[in-house]
């Protein structure tokens, strides 16, 4: 049985395998393949873009979707999370899809190793089909060649997953991160690290700009996300002729993350990226639960 916790537990093989399975799916839509599969969706925090991707790509497959609600869940009533979870593979779900704001639990539950786990977001370490469904654009805008690509993430690094599993995806076929913020958002890591955006504009390809979480800092860095964004907005005068892509896991804070022109402007991925998201989920649905 094998789970999706990060990606690291994709083999290279089966990191292609992903890759091409969404490339295949967003030029043809599959037959239901996972026909008769039953998935569950347990999300412990809010969501619409990860929720909304995987239910839509699940149902193209074919597959039944079971969404449980733990506001009304027995871990209200003292039931342990395992128990819980226990409790649910004991229908026979064919997978199970969950975030929490613990780092640590879609692990715990896919060492338990009672259906396949797939995680949709945990604390702050790891976004994985976040990553893929990235990793996915990139591949699919440069044409397959990625190596040597110079990509900034700019904005509240520390309390982000995704750029947490993206730097680890990006390292690992060998495109180039750096990251840009001010030193308490900046995570103690081994990469090239700038305080501003204008440091590093003419030396990458793509920036990837993330949310500002301001309300996870005990110590105020910034006033408000005005002036926030006066430093780390990705705007059109910052910008320029430049032909960088601009990214963002979502959801965007518009003209404190990404200006309004630089989202309509066609260097904006942010749409793709969510387009692509459905395909990607297929292809992890796929190899988890039909050709393992």
């Amino acid at each position: 049985m094998q789970h999706l916790v990060d990606t690291d537990n994709l083999s290279d093989k089966q990191l292609e395998a992903v890759m091409q399975d969404a490339k295949s799916f967003k030029k043809q839509l599959p037959p239901p393949l996972l026909e008769n599969h039953l998935i569950m969706t347990l999300f412990f925090e809010n969501s619409t873009r990860t929720r909304s991707s995987f239910e839509v790509a699940a149902k193209r497959l074919g597959a039944h979707i079971v969404h449980l609600d733990p506001a009304k869940s027995s871990t209200k009533k003292g039931e342990t999370l395992e128990d819980t979870f226990a409790n649910l593979c004991a229908m026979e779900p064919d997978g199970v899809i969950i975030r929490h704001s613990s780092n640590e639990t879609p692990k715990i539950l896919a060492d338990m190793d009672l259906t396949p786990v797939i995680n949709a977001g945990a604390g702050n370490y790891a976004h994985p089909t976040q990553a893929l469904l990235d990793l996915f654009t990139l591949r699919e805008f440069f044409e397959d060649d990625i190596k040597g690509l110079r990509v900034a993430i700019v904005g509240d690094i520390i309390n982000s997953r995704v750029a947490s599993s993206d730097i680890r995806l990006f390292k690992r076929v060998g495109i180039d991160v750096s990251l840009v913020a001010p030193k308490p958002f900046m995570p103690d890591i081994d990469l090239p690290k700038y305080e501003r955006i204008e440091d590093i504009i003419d030396k990458v390809d793509v920036i990837m700009s993330l949310r500002a979480q301001l309300e996870r800092h005990k110590k105020p860095i910034f006033d408000d996300y005005e002036e926030y964004a006066k430093h780390y907005c990705i705007t059109e005068e910052l910008l320029e002729d430049r032909g960088i892509l601009v990214m963002h896991p979502g959801p965007v804070m518009r003209n404190i993350d990404i200006s309004d022109d630089i989202l309509d402007d066609p260097r904006s991925m942010v749409l793709d990226q969510v387009k692509n998201g459905v395909y990607i989920r297929m292809a992890v649905l796929k190899l988890l639960l039909l050709d393992n």
